[in-house]
């Protein structure tokens, strides 16, 4: 009989941490109600729940890769964290060619891009786009140029001319969350449309004014008016092959105007007019045309005279503001910055090279991934749960992780995960720290739990393919994180 229970014990003893733990804890409990939800099982669903020690809590197809949406931005904020650093900063140049004399730059006036995704953003991280010019009009001025007999040029060569990935859908490339990248942005490389509706329903809608300007830029506007509260019903259309965009659909009558914002694909050239214009009213006056330095110019940066230099805000700030509010933007601009720094070259091809190159130096296998792009927009991204769950264990080995951890949204707090776990107490759902992620029949989780011991736990909760409409989904996922944060 002894003999018989030391077996027993040994057995029990050698079972795996997933065979002890799949069966008795609340977390997996819940899982096993998921498999019989039919919300789920008509889906596609990837969990990994893993502990401080490696140990698989809770799992439900856990090595199957799966579209990630923004949830993405943890990959591509993590690896920017560890090869760039906190402290890290893009930098924009103010320079110039030929020779000053008499007050008069016999030459061209260069910004020289360092792909800063803050340069003239309105938000608060951002130096406003009033002191940036008056920054670089102080420094123009005291070298004593008062007059410009050249070009202003737009440099945005730091990054290769791709102003977004291959795999973005052609509808993505006109909406706001799909602005792209380049080594010269300006506004989040955003144009701010205003609009006027027509009195009845089918009235032309006249464009009154665009901010910034893309000079050359031919808009052919297509709105009509809609009913009285039918809403913004608009399409935008537009790429960097020409300047030249679509605006259909229909807005609704009854207000006096309507603002809208859309992508801008030359944004380079939205920031060369904007200063030009801005240096016009300050007195120093230049050719009436910008220039792009990819078509006019064959000088380098390196040839220039240099006369200031615009610092962004750190990189901390950078990635709190991208894993708070789920910015694409800054997401694709931190994932070609990876290229830039590791390989020299800031093309996608290039950062997905030296991501890779990142992986393998943080101990991860890459079982289980595929990144196309930096912000999860692209429907070409697989990650599977256990992936997530291993680099997040790995990151907490980073030097860089408070200010990762930080980043992270919680549940009543700032950011995308405000309105998630409404019924729970403060004290409860603010021990979840995660990124959130939606596409078309896509919704995602994954992030850190903070036990009641200090303990944090890693995971992931990707959820594809469901004909359910994403509230009705969202019921059962939050069920899982309630499960989560009382484990």
């Amino acid at each position: 009989m002894k003999q018989i229970a030391s077996f027993l014990l040994i057995l029990i003893s050698s079972l795996s941490p997933l065979s002890l733990s799949s069966q008795s804890n609340n977390i997996q409990n819940y899982i096993g109600k998921l498999k019989k939800d039919t919300l789920f099982t008509d889906a596609v669903v990837g969990i990994m729940v893993m502990d401080s020690k490696g140990k698989t809590v809770a799992s439900w197809n856990p090595g199957m890769p799966l579209l990630t949406a923004s949830t993405m931005k943890t990959i591509t904020t993590g690896v920017a964290l560890n090869l760039l650093g906190d402290d890290f900063r893009f930098s924009t140049k103010i320079g110039y060619s030929g020779s000053v004399r008499n007050g008069v730059l016999y030459g061209d006036l260069y910004i020289v891009g360092g792909g800063d995704p803050t340069l003239g953003s309105s938000d608060t991280l951002a130096i406003p786009v009033e002191n940036l010019f008056m920054e670089w009009k102080d420094a123009i001025a005291a070298t004593g140029i008062r007059r410009i007999n050249g070009h202003i040029v737009a440099d945005d060569r730091f990054f290769e001319s791709e102003i977004v990935p291959e795999s973005w859908s052609w509808s993505n490339l006109g909406p706001a969350y799909g602005s792209g990248v380049s080594g010269l942005s300006f506004y989040e490389n955003l144009q701010k449309f205003k609009f006027i509706p027509g009195i009845n329903p089918g009235d032309k809608v006249t464009l009154m004014d665009v901010y910034p300007t893309i000079p050359g830029m031919e808009y052919r506007n297509d709105l009509k008016t809609g009913e009285i509260k039918s809403g913004n019903r608009s399409s935008y259309y537009v790429s960097d092959l020409a300047k030249i965009s679509q605006i259909k659909g229909t807005v609704a009558a009854g207000s006096d105007s309507v603002s809208m914002t859309y992508s801008n694909k030359f944004p380079h050239m939205s920031c060369a007019w904007e200063f030009r214009q801005y240096l016009l009213k300050s007195g120093i006056i230049s050719d009436s045309q910008v220039k792009d330095a990819r078509e006019f110019s064959s000088l380098q940066p390196e040839q220039l005279t240099i006369i200031t230099e615009t610092l962004s805000p750190p990189l901390s700030s950078i990635i709190n503001v991208t894993n708070r509010i789920s910015n694409n933007f800054y997401a694709e601009t931190l994932l070609k910055m990876i290229g830039k720094r590791a390989t020299g070259v800031g093309s996608y091809d290039s950062a997905r090279v030296a991501l890779i190159r990142e992986l393998d130096g943080m101990g991860i296998r890459k079982k289980g991934f595929t990144q196309s792009d930096g912000s999860g927009l692209s429907r070409q991204n697989y990650v599977s749960a256990r992936f997530f769950c291993n680099f997040f264990s790995k990151m907490r080995e980073s030097s860089s992780f408070t200010t990762f951890f930080n980043s992270l949204p919680q549940p009543g707090g700032p950011g995308t995960l405000k309105s998630v776990l409404p019924n729970e107490q403060i004290e409860r759902k603010t021990k979840l720290y995660a990124k959130s992620g939606s596409l078309a029949n896509v919704r995602c989780y994954a992030g850190y739990v903070k036990r009641d011991n200090g303990e944090l736990i890693y995971f992931a909760i990707l959820t594809n393919n469901f004909a359910a409409r994403t509230a009705q989904m969202q019921v059962g996922i939050e069920g899982f994180m309630k499960e989560l944060i009382n484990y």
